[in-house]
Order: C-alpha cells, then structure tokens, then sequence
C-alpha cells in the first residue's frame, strides 16, 4: 500500500515543504496555505494559494498542486500519491482530492470554519473514494502561520 512508501519521520519533512509553500502564499499576500504532493518518497507538484493573483476563487492551493500533478504523470488516478497541505482541505478542495483518488491526505491545522475531513464535515468517509487521513503533522506552525497573516491584516484593516 502507497503509505509504506512514506515513512513516518517523512510526514514532517514533506509539510516543511507545504510550509515553504505557504510562506510564498503570505509574501504576495494571499491566505497562507500550502501544498505538496507526493509519490514514491518524492514531490512531485507544489503549490501555494493564488486566488486574488490569479483572480479566481479556484486557485487554491491544493487544486493547483492537484492539476500540476495529473499533468505530470499524465494521468487523474492519484491513488499512489500523498497530498499535504497546512490546512484541513475545504468542500471544493476536498471533493478534488476525493475526485482525483488521492491515496493518502495528510493535513497540518483543522479548519473549524470551512474543514471538510472531519472539522465541518467528513468528506472522508460519505463517497466513492476513502483517503487515509493523517492530520495534525505540523500542526502549530500550520496553524501560527495562518494566525499571523489574519492579525495582520485586522490590524492593517484598522489602522494600528
């Protein structure tokens, strides 16, 4: 099965990487997430949130990470392949993943506004295709990194 392919000490070398990701998110001022994805112990797409650069609500970062990846094996099974993100993936994002056969989703911080594989819902386990989920690898850096951003921009928004 494609997880042996992983091995645990490598969860969090691989959502180091999703962070880098999401640094390059935070420095052209969009929403800092971040996403790599995997197959036999290497990365092979990477990518970050795009939405207000690219002006258009899809290009988050999974999605972009998703599309760079069928691209490159040429194929939309993905079932062999990991995802990490540094956020719990939302319900469009999630549906991608399911819809792709991702075989492994890990995921640093939940999202408790928006998560769909397991904070808001579970998108895990209610269609056709069942990924394993690991979630929490990373999780302080995910969730601080995304904090920040935030309190800088109320702050920005008010003037302080």
């Amino acid at each position: 099965m494609e997880e042996n392919k992983i091995k645990t000490q490598d969860y969090e070398r691989f959502m180091q990487e999703a962070l880098k990701e999401a640094e390059k998110a935070k420095n052209i001022d969009e929403v800092p997430v971040g996403c790599v994805i995997v197959k036999d112990g290497k990365i092979i797409a990477k990518s970050h949130n795009q939405k207000n650069k690219k002006n258009n609500s899809l290009y988050h970062a999974e999605i972009i990470a998703l599309n760079k990846a069928m691209k490159k094996l040429n194929d939309w099974h993905l079932l062999n392949c990991q995802l990490f993100v540094t956020l719990e993936p939302c319900p469009m994002c999630a549906g991608a993943i399911i819809n792709s056969r991702v075989g492994t989703v890990v995921f640093g911080a939940s999202d408790p506004k928006a998560g769909c594989f397991e904070s808001v819902f579970d998108f895990c386990h209610k269609f056709n295709h069942t990924p394993n989920l690991i979630k929490g690898i990373l999780e302080k850096p995910c969730g601080e990194i995304l904090t920040n951003y935030f309190k800088t921009k109320r702050k920005s928004k008010n003037g302080n």
